[in-house]
């Protein structure tokens, strides 16, 4: 995992270091981790993952914006917006007040 973006594939890769199965079989795991999350929070439910955060849809109302270049008035629709709460548990690791509890 070279590069500042920790992605798909580097999921998969680690899964496969360290549980020990397959390419495939990691990404395919992977995958089904990540749609099960995006399925639920499509359905309007929270996803509590514990000792890391909280992923959760809100409503935006709609209101009136400004473009800033022009200053003209844009009307914004609206909307959903995913939303992270890291627990404090993650805020501390974060911080470097507490270490997780995987040892190497």
């Amino acid at each position: 995992m070279t590069s500042k973006t920790l992605t798909r594939a580097d999921l998969s890769e680690a899964v496969h270091r360290q549980i020990g199965l397959s390419r495939s079989e990691s990404a395919d795991l992977v995958k089904s981790v990540l749609d099960l999350v995006s399925d639920t929070l499509v359905a309007g439910k929270t996803v509590k993952l514990s000792s890391f955060g909280t992923f959760m849809v809100r409503q935006k109302n709609g209101r009136i914006g400004r473009n800033p270049k022009t200053g003209e008035e844009v009307p914004i629709t609206p909307r959903r917006v995913l939303v992270f709460r890291p627990s404090q548990v993650m805020k501390n690791v974060i911080n470097g007040l507490e270490r997780g509890t995987d040892e190497d």
